[in-house]
């Protein structure tokens, strides 16, 4: 998929020291795309809006949360 138009947003729990930094677009027709801001030239995972809806509802909850 072509993303050239793809309008990125860092996420706010991103911090500005080189860390895990996460940036999402969402103003594609049909799709999220969220990559690694540390490599915008890489890979890209692509999510339906309601993928995405569902993935961030689950990250919320705790789903995918590791052993404490």
């Amino acid at each position: 998929m072509d993303l050239s138009a793809a309008v990125w947003r860092k996420s706010s729990r991103s911090s500005d020291n080189g860390g895990q930094c996460v940036e999402v677009a969402a103003n594609l027709p049909g799709v999220v795309a969220v990559r690694d801001s540390k490599d915008p030239a890489g890979p890209a995972l692509l999510f339906s809006p309601a993928g995405w809806r569902s993935f961030v509802g689950g990250v919320k909850s705790g789903e995918f949360d590791g052993p404490a």
